[in-house]
């Protein structure tokens, strides 16, 4: 069973699928050790994340070390299409997914993946967990655990165990070091800025650039956007985030006064409504808005649909909405992730690493099935450092090791200065 768009597709899946592999070193030798061992031999998996190619290297990593896999989709702009007709055709792996599909649509998938009744969940963003708590409480006697790839997602699960809701163990992926510093920054920096550029074709130099968010996705898109000689404003919540980016070198503000001067305001925060109608009110003719967080709800929608005399769709992936006042507002890939709604993604060489950590955090949770307690657990440290470690070696890197003094000197004491 599959609910693709189109299967002819296959081929040109296959062909992408093929050249993503070839900047993920990682998840190619795990393929390899993994063939041999298949530590997951058997067990269900049910993976809501987004489809893509760097996704279906995942997936045939995660079928080569023995799992049972079904895809569904956690983003209805993020499917790429081509990609789920060749895991269906070419390597037997149910897929629930269709770009563009509707919010019912959505989570008819999401159900079908929890008809898999699977033992681990993968999730970007807690959909499938949440909908599984709340729908399918039958499967949760089976439950091993789980992982989660989002901030976003994350927080909504330390929020369920907060409350005493979470019923089984979830590994936060999402806080790896070998996620969060690589995937966030450097894959958000530059596939957020791909997505803008793409959708629509405005030269980023000498505009004025707001972030709205300065953690690791929000330091890695400033850093990128400033690279492409943009004047850079981040607007923070948080104090010691607004110190470090005024270290860093941007101007910080309230987004209140940034919106009457920004030519591009993109939010990477996570949280509800970070651009809401007051913003929107005072906002400059002509600016573009984005999202590179997560849900489609940064962005207050419903009050800029509210304030506007009507909308139009100049280009693929942009609106222009026309205020009461006649202004005008662009709002790109109707408010959902613009990196992978209007762009392809992160690039495969960082989602190698964080794919690495969901195939060997997956493989950590069945081998501890019973251990950990029904609560969001970080990745373990051998686990980042032999990603670590697996990246440098492929990339042919080589390290300093510290002496056998130099160990017994960090681990004792006695010795002073």
């Amino acid at each position: 069973m599959a609910d693709i768009r189109d299967p002819a597709l296959a081929e040109q899946g296959e062909a992408r699928i093929a050249w993503a592999l070839k900047e993920m070193p990682v998840l190619r030798l795990l393929q390899q050790r993994l063939a041999d061992e298949r530590p997951l031999q058997g067990v269900r998996i049910s993976a809501c994340l987004h489809i893509t190619t760097e996704t279906a290297n995942l997936a045939r990593t995660l079928q080569i070390a023995g799992a049972d896999l079904v895809l569904c989709a956690s983003n209805p702009l993020s499917t790429q299409d081509d990609v789920a007709a060749a895991l269906v055709s070419n390597s037997a792996i149910p897929v629930f997914a269709i770009r563009g599909e509707s919010t019912e649509v959505y989570y008819q998938h999401i159900r079908a993946a929890l008809a898999h009744q699977p033992q681990l969940t993968m999730d970007d963003g807690a959909d499938l967990v949440s909908e599984l708590h709340k729908t399918r409480t039958d499967l949760l006697a089976g439950m091993i655990g789980g992982t989660e790839e989002t901030t976003t997602g994350v927080i909504r699960l330390r929020a369920m165990a907060r409350a005493g809701a979470l019923q089984y163990p979830i590994v936060a992926v999402n806080d790896a070091m070998t996620k969060h510093l690589f995937d966030n920054r450097y894959g958000t920096g530059q596939s957020a800025l791909d997505g803008i550029i793409r959708a629509t074709n405005i030269l980023l130099a000498g505009k004025t650039f707001t972030v709205v968010g300065y953690g690791w996705c929000g330091r890695g898109l400033a850093l990128r956007a400033r690279g492409h000689g943009a004047h850079v404003i981040v607007c923070e919540v948080d104090p010691l985030r607004a110190l470090e980016a005024s270290m860093d070198g941007y101007r910080v503000m309230p987004l209140q006064d940034a919106a009457r001067e920004s030519d591009f305001m993109v939010t990477v925060t996570g949280d509800k409504h970070a651009i809401d109608a007051e913003h929107l009110q005072v906002m400059k003719d002509g600016c573009v808005l984005a999202n590179a967080g997560h849900f489609n709800v940064e962005i207050n929608i419903p009050a800029l649909a509210a304030m506007s005399t009507g909308k139009t769709r100049p280009r693929t992936a942009v609106e222009e909405f026309t205020l009461k006042d006649g202004r005008i507002l662009r709002l790109l890939a109707e408010g959902r992730l613009v990196n992978l709604a209007a762009a392809e993604g992160h690039p495969s060489a960082v989602m190698d690493m964080s794919f690495a950590n969901q195939v060997l955090c997956a493989i950590h949770l069945f081998q501890h099935h019973g251990q950990l307690a029904r609560s969001v657990h970080g990745v373990p440290a051998e686990i980042d450092q032999e990603i670590a470690r697996l990246k440098l070696a492929a990339m042919d890197i080589h390290i300093d090791q510290l002496t056998d003094a130099q160990e017994r000197y960090l681990n004792s004491w006695q010795e002073g200065t």
